[in-house]
């Protein structure tokens, strides 16, 4: 045998003793696991999958979700980040929207909300400001249509006297497996919901902001990476985040600072009504934490590019909170 040959087999015979040694190790991590639980790093335990087995119907109902989205986030410790200031937050009335008003209240804001028409939720939303000991001030509308969206904002103003956050957060979502049965009126209430709304609602808003307001966006991970059944709910988030980047520079010479959070699965009343009964079961489960965020998980990051004193050097951003892919 020569040299060279003698080398090869030497390092082929090392190789396969790594092989070994590496599904040695697999094969002892396999047996010392105790189950594949999601990943509960947070300051209390979030509920994980599997839920119960419900499909629900649009536009979705917070106080009839089982288990009821965690909110109030009794561990969040207020310190003025937000004194003095008013915030106007579409879908305010539950999921997301409704953990930022709260937060935003424990930082010192005023909070308008805006809904569709989930009455109870809002009305549990405005009370939760109200106990943070700020006001609140609903607002029954369609953000679809431009001239509530005026009379939304005129409203803020009249009430609070000014207005220093919009938090565009008011969505439709409903999947569809094949192209071919995305209806023409289903891609056009998406469409006009999640980009027309979120338009509308900031054409009347921009006017009364100064230096130093922001807005922000509710994006979604699914416009960075795309969903193959939300087609039309995928491409207006990949919008929104477009939009984020190019309002930011649109509105830097004023001092008004645009960036969007992109959350992944969220336990929220917009996905039960979207959803068959055994993937409600599942949800979240995708994700490397393997469970959806609570909407208290989320708020904090609009908190942070809300306040002057957090994020003032940060515009036209988008800021993932995706559990980990």
């Amino acid at each position: 045998m020569d040299r060279t040959t003698h080398n090869s087999d030497r390092t082929a015979e090392r190789q396969r003793d790594i092989q070994r040694e590496v599904a040695a190790d697999d094969a002892r991590e396999a047996s010392a696991k105790t189950g594949d639980g999601a990943v509960q790093a947070g300051a209390r335990r979030y509920p994980e999958p599997p839920f119960p087995q419900k499909h629900k119907p649009k536009p979705g109902m917070e106080h009839g979700l089982d288990p009821a989205p965690m909110y109030d986030a009794p561990f969040y410790k207020g310190s003025d980040k937000l004194a003095g200031m008013v915030a106007l937050i579409t879908g305010g009335d539950s999921g997301i929207g409704r953990a930022v008003a709260v937060l935003f209240a424990r930082e010192g804001a005023d909070v308008a909300i805006a809904h569709l028409a989930e009455d109870r939720d809002a009305d549990m939303t405005r009370k939760a400001v109200e106990a943070e000991g700020r006001r609140c001030l609903v607002s029954r509308g369609d953000v679809r249509d431009p001239d509530y969206c005026r009379q939304l904002v005129a409203d803020v103003v009249q009430t609070f006297g000014k207005l220093d956050v919009l938090v565009n957060n008011a969505a439709f979502q409903v999947h569809s497996k094949r192209i071919e049965d995305l209806s023409d009126e289903h891609f056009d209430e998406t469409l006009k919901t999640n980009l027309y709304g979120y338009f509308h609602v900031t054409k009347a808003a921009v006017p009364h902001l100064k230096n130093g307001s922001s807005i922000i966006n509710t994006g979604s991970v699914v416009g960075i990476k795309g969903s193959d059944n939300l087609l039309d709910y995928s491409m207006t988030k990949g919008g929104i985040h477009a939009f984020t980047r190019s309002l930011a520079a649109n509105l830097i010479k004023r001092g008004i600072r645009v960036n969007a959070v992109a959350p992944g699965p969220v336990w929220t009343p917009l996905n039960p009504p979207d959803r068959e009964a055994e993937d409600v079961a599942k949800f979240g489960s995708q994700v490397p934490m393997k469970r959806p965020a609570q909407p208290e998980e989320l708020a904090p990051a609009y908190v942070f590019l809300a306040s002057p004193q957090c994020s003032s050097y940060i515009s036209g951003e988008i800021l993932p909170v995706i559990g980990g892919y």
